[in-house]
């Protein structure tokens, strides 16, 4: 995210160097809340930052959707990438301020934000992502603004025949901004589930965009290729929304449930338990996904024979 040159497409060292950085940068800033800090904190971070990075995958698995759908040069694909991440980090930052102030406010908030992770668990496990319908607000576009089809670099306008137009950039800005935001609207409640601290909430999730363009040249067509990918993603969705359920029930004061008492057998699941489910998750699907890859490269080459 904070390395940024002039366009070029960065070679397989350069973004795993990259991302290497980065994660060793969240471990240091992790490190530093355990010895200044303590360690349900530091825990809680990392908790949050690798949900929000599992989360950023999927983001990612999206945008690649839309860098193929739009034809948007290889070349030019890192700057709009940027552009991309910087929304992100708005939009979720602007959640994250609404989300606190709910929670602060309203205790039930808990149930409303567990049952959305819940449905959008069971939502993530089912939908597909390949959806061909056009964004409504690019459809609108295209009809009150002149648009053409060819990029001149990342240019928003170019001419055409002495005709000031868009380029498609414009279009496929537009599309990454919407999916920013849905995918904000799924992030944050996720992430409160692990914390509420609004300053931990911020900076996992500045963290997780981090090294988010290169990781985006550095899995490429693999992260297609991690079929079961999201289901480690729903599994985490869903766990963070029961656990959020029970932590409503525990807190609980709405009256209609329990007499406005809270639930006393309702448990409270730790950090640590939470740290282990979200690693284990997202582990058992990146194995499960290359071990049906090398079944299905074996199976294709005992065909060819």
């Amino acid at each position: 995210m904070l390395a940024f040159r002039r366009p070029h497409i960065p070679s397989t060292r350069e973004s795993a160097l990259w991302i290497g950085f980065y994660v060793l940068l969240a471990l240091v800033f992790a490190g530093a809340l355990l010895l200044l800090g303590d360690a349900e904190h530091a825990g809680q971070f990392v908790a949050g930052w690798l949900t929000e990075y599992s989360l950023s995958i999927d983001n990612l698995f999206v945008f690649l959707i839309i860098m193929a759908r739009f034809a948007v040069p290889r070349t030019y694909q890192q700057e709009l990438l940027m552009i991309g991440i910087i929304l992100a980090l708005v939009f979720r930052g602007v959640f994250i301020l609404l989300g606190a102030t709910l929670i602060s406010n309203f205790s039930w908030i808990f149930y409303v934000f567990g049952l959305f992770l819940i449905y959008t668990a069971i939502n993530q496990a089912v939908a597909k992502h390949d959806d061909e319908s056009e964004n409504p607000l690019i459809r609108i576009l295209r009809r009150r603004i002149p648009i053409t089809d060819q990029y001149d670099g990342a240019r928003l306008k170019t001419t055409v025949r002495g005709r000031r137009m868009f380029t498609p950039v414009i279009i496929v800005l537009i599309a990454l901004g919407t999916t920013d935001l849905v995918f904000a609207v799924d992030s944050i409640p996720a992430i409160f589930g692990i914390t509420t601290e609004p300053f931990l909430v911020f900076t996992a999730n500045v963290f997780a965009l981090m090294g988010l363009r290169q990781l985006y040249f550095l899995l490429g067509d693999l992260v297609e290729k991690l079929v079961f990918l999201k289901y480690g993603i729903a599994a985490i969705l869903g766990f963070i929304g029961v656990k959020l359920f029970f932590h409503a029930l525990h807190e609980n004061e709405l009256p209609f449930i329990n007499g406005g008492q809270h639930v006393a057998w309702a448990p409270e699941i730790g950090t640590f338990v939470s740290l282990g489910v979200i690693v284990g998750a997202m582990a058992v699907a990146v194995i499960a996904s290359l071990i049906k890859l090398r079944l299905d490269a074996r199976k294709e080459s005992n065909a060819l024979r």
